[in-house]
């Protein structure tokens, strides 16, 4: 039996807005500077950096999706794989010196390291649209 009560619901959803805050929050900070001084900087960084937020919003959100017995396979998959991203990511950049800057940006490292970091974006987009279809499906009458 599904549960749809009263704690489900709020998990979902903030579970959801923890994962998405990240990801939004690069471009409305390009956008206000852009608009305010005219320099358009993007902070392509910054998803990884909020990881404990993301991390947050992934229990929520997978605690929520147990409960309710629905996208469980997504949140569960996805999250695997942007903790693998994030972490490998991190790991790489430590192991061959770009994180204390003994190897200089550029070469195949960095778009091993860079590459990784996109994915984990990318799959944040996906775990973010997982937890709109886990609010969707708990919302449905």
């Amino acid at each position: 039996m599904q549960k749809r009560d009263t704690l489900t619901k709020p998990l979902a959803i903030v579970g959801t807005i923890a994962i998405w805050l990240p990801i939004l929050t690069p471009f409305f900070l390009a956008a206000v500077r852009f608009f305010g001084i005219g320099q358009f900087r993007f902070d392509y960084l910054l998803p990884a950096e909020l990881g404990l937020l993301v991390l947050g919003g992934v229990a929520a959100l997978l605690y929520a999706a147990l409960r309710a017995k629905s996208r469980v396979k997504w949140i569960a998959w996805t999250t695997g794989v942007a903790v693998f991203l994030l972490f490998g990511s991190m790991g790489l950049a430590a192991l061959t010196g770009l994180a204390n800057g003994s190897t200089p940006m550029g070469g195949w490292q960095w778009a091993v390291v860079l590459s990784m970091l996109i994915g984990y974006d990318l799959v944040l987009v996906a775990l973010g649209i997982g937890g709109i279809f886990l609010i969707r499906d708990l919302f449905k009458r």
